[in-house]
């Protein structure tokens, strides 16, 4: 009996839903402009919001373009935003699609970006909250970078770049090993101006055409 019963209360689940599908429709066919508005209304939501997006990306665009850091500000930030910082200047200078890769398992590269010669960028950020007085950047960091930034990353342009200041073991290591490095002032140029990075450094291999797929 039990089973019939639950046959039964089904039937009559069914028989009610199809009252409600059947009356619902009758009353649209009866006021056929009421799907018609619906549908209006979608339209003009789904066209707001595709505005506010376009407006949000020109936005950003402006943002960018304008984008300037003076070394005070640079200093007080966690070195995730130093991170996302050197990703907006790369997209300031023209990158647009500039990201922020830090983290575990990043392979020594925080920040990743083609420039609009077709080069890639990968660079390492060592951000130091005491700036110049803290401790410099050691020969450690550039050999994990080194070792990722072009045979992992293939890296046309590999570089870090620092709020502080680097040693001179650091600095000849990576003179040798065709790294590029950003000390303090190097950096509070290309923050505070507006001068892409790629017209700041020496040594830059040649420009290549972007390939389809970057």
């Amino acid at each position: 009996m039990a089973g019939w019963e639950q046959v039964g209360l089904l039937l009559l689940v069914l028989a009610v839903v199809w009252s409600l599908v059947v009356g619902a429709l009758r009353w649209l066919a009866a006021h056929p402009w009421v799907p018609i508005a619906l549908l209006l209304v979608a339209v003009a939501a789904g066209g707001v919001w595709v505005h506010r997006r376009r407006e949000a990306a020109r936005w950003n665009r402006v943002r960018e373009q304008g984008l300037r850091y003076e070394m005070p500000q640079i200093d007080a930030l966690h070195h995730r935003q130093f991170e996302e910082a050197v990703r907006d200047l790369m997209r300031r200078d023209g990158c647009p699609e500039a990201i922020q890769v830090g983290g575990a398992g990043d392979n020594g590269a925080d920040v990743k970006a083609t420039d609009p010669y077709g080069r890639l960028w990968v660079i390492q950020c060592k951000h130091r909250k005491a700036g110049l007085a803290g401790s410099a950047v050691g020969t450690p960091d550039l050999h994990v970078l080194n070792g990722t930034g072009r045979p992992v990353h293939n890296g046309d342009v590999v570089v870090l770049v620092t709020n502080g200041r680097f040693t001179d073991k650091a600095v000849a290591f990576a003179r040798s090993q065709r790294l590029h490095l950003v000390d303090r002032h190097l950096l509070a140029r290309w923050a505070a101006g507006s001068t892409p990075l790629w017209e700041l450094l020496n040594a830059l291999p040649s420009p290549r055409r972007p390939t389809s797929g970057s």
